[in-house]
Order: structure tokens, then C-alpha cells, then sequence
């Protein structure tokens, strides 16, 4: 991944996407292309063409605090992706990491997992790679436990794995947030092989994610999770995400049913026929 390219596509994604009428811009030139000039962002910011153009360019030139915010400002951008710009810029600057070894989930979070009983729950590590998931997540979602290490990892379940696009019906709004969660987390760590392994797998194998990727598009955000399950039918989950204090790459996520709805009865009848005689409860470490 190279920093200084990232953004400047990034730039010209949002720049293309800004509506000029949006900002009370009138143009007496018919424009060719929807979305903002070079010269009328370089003008909202504050700084010159060329620098801004050199920017978008993908020259190695490192912009101030100040700049990056006046860019966010005059592109309209949330605060995700006022972040994500951030990590763009610094990222060129980060001193080259040696390979780091394999996660261990953190103690506290499995015990934390383990006390949801009936609710879904797993762990997300770097590269969004699935560290441990309860008994409940495996007999809703998926037995991660029983794929190779290697690909126990959400994105790539998702975006491979045709049962996930049958498991949640809104599934390309679950698949398009976990890639922006993906390119979020790959700029923390732009030279990590796994990572860039895994969005090359990807990227030849899923036009879905090429398409999502290329849009620079960046989430944070949960949302809720409408699944299907072969066994008790529709469900409607909102889902929970915590993150260690002492390890800002491991984030818990908890599946809840919806209040008073028939989503916690299903839940209900999924988790005592798991538990009925004669059935083994696998332990709940991926």
C-alpha cells in the first residue's frame, strides 16, 4: 500500500463527489465532470493549485494538521473520514514495522464474551481476523473454529463464503461496511504482508470488493444485522462494539436481539436445541 498514492485517490474521490451547487459555486464553463475544480478546492482550503494538485498527485509532500483539516472542511467529509485522512498523512512518516506475530485474544475479553451466554458474540483482530467467537456466534453465523487459521477472518468469510450472502439478508450493506472497516485498519499498518495478502486474494476473487475498495469508502460504524437462519427464520440483531483499553486492536462485538421482539424467541428456541441432550457444546475459543 503506498501512502502518498492512497491519498491522493482519496482526495479525488471526495473532490468528484462534491457537489458545487452544494457550496454555492456557479460555473459559466459547462463542467465535463460532476464534482469540484482542482482550483475551486485548492481556493476553499486556502492553499495554492499546485500544491493541492501535487497532493492528489500522490507526491511525497506532507501536509500540516492545519491543511488536512481545511481539506476536510471544504469536502464536506464526516468525521471517519476527516480520520482516515489523518492516518493517510502519517502514514508515509511511520517507521517500517517488523512482521507481528499472531494475536492472542486478550484474557479480559474472552471472559467478557463468555458472560453473554445466548448472545452472538466474537472478537475482531487486526485485519479484521476473527479471534474467538461464543457457541452462539457459531451456531448462528459460522464454526470459525473449523477453518484453517488462515481464513478465519470476516471480511474474507463474507465476501467468499456464498452461506454468508444466504446468512444476512442485508447482506451487501454488512460486506460493503466491513471492507471500509478493512481499509481503515490497513492504513495503521500499510506495509503488514497479511494485510496486503488478503486484499490481493480478495480483490481477484470479489468484483464486489474491487468496487468497494476503489471507492476509498471508510466505517467505524455497527449498524443492525438482519439474518436469516435455516432453522427459526428471519432475525433482527443490533449489534455492540467494545473495545480494549489496553489493546485498541481487539474489538468485541455482541450481537443483541431487538427488545420485545420475536428475534429474542428465535434466539431462545436456537440456543436450548443446541443445548438439548445429546448435543455437544463446543467450547467457545476460536
Amino acid at each position: 500500500m503506498d501512502p502518498n498514492a492512497e491519498l491522493g485517490d482519496f482526495l479525488r474521490s471526495r473532490r468528484e463527489r462534491t457537489s458545487p451547487h452544494s457550496l454555492g459555486l456557479q460555473s459559466v464553463v459547462p463542467r465535463r465532470v460532476p464534482g469540484l475544480r482542482r482550483e475551486e478546492l485548492a481556493r476553499l482550503a486556502g492553499v495554492s493549485v499546485d500544491y493541492y494538485t501535487r497532493l492528489e498527485q500522490g507526491r511525497p509532500i506532507s501536509p500540516s494538521e492545519g491543511v488536512l483539516d481545511a481539506l476536510g472542511s471544504a469536502l464536506g467529509l464526516e468525521d471517519i473520514e476527516r480520520r482516515y485522512l489523518v492516518e493517510l498523512a502519517r502514514a508515509r512518516n511511520r517507521p517500517k514495522r517488523q512482521p507481528q506475530a499472531a494475536q492472542a485474544v486478550r484474557p479480559g475479553l474472552l471472559r467478557l464474551m463468555d458472560t453473554f451466554g445466548d448472545m452472538p458474540a466474537y472478537v475482531l483482530g487486526r485485519r479484521t481476523d476473527v479471534l474467538a467467537a461464543n457457541q452462539m456466534a457459531r451456531v448462528l453465523l459460522t464454526n470459525f473454529s473449523a477453518m484453517p487459521a488462515r481464513e478465519r477472518n470476516a471480511t474474507r468469510w463474507l465476501l467468499l463464503d456464498e452461506r454468508a450472502r444466504a446468512i444476512y439478508r442485508n447482506w451487501e450493506e454488512v460486506a460493503s461496511d466491513i471492507v471500509g472497516c478493512l481499509r481503515l485498519d490497513a492504513v495503521r499498518r500499510p506495509d503488514d504482508p497479511r494485510t496486503s495478502e488478503l486484499v490481493g486474494e480478495l480483490s481477484a476473487k470479489s468484483p464486489e470488493f474491487r468496487k468497494w475498495w476503489e471507492s476509498q469508502r471508510v466505517v467505524t460504524r455497527c449498524g443492525e444485522k438482519h439474518l436469516h437462519h435455516p432453522m427459526v427464520g428471519d432475525l433482527e440483531f443490533e449489534v455492540e462494539a467494545l473495545r480494549s483499553h489496553d489493546d485498541e486492536e481487539q474489538t468485541l462485538f455482541v450481537y443483541l436481539p431487538k427488545s420485545r421482539s420475536r428475534s429474542e424467541e428465535a434466539l431462545a428456541d436456537l440456543s436450548s436445541w443446541q443445548d438439548s441432550p445429546g448435543r455437544a457444546v463446543r467450547p467457545s475459543r476460536v
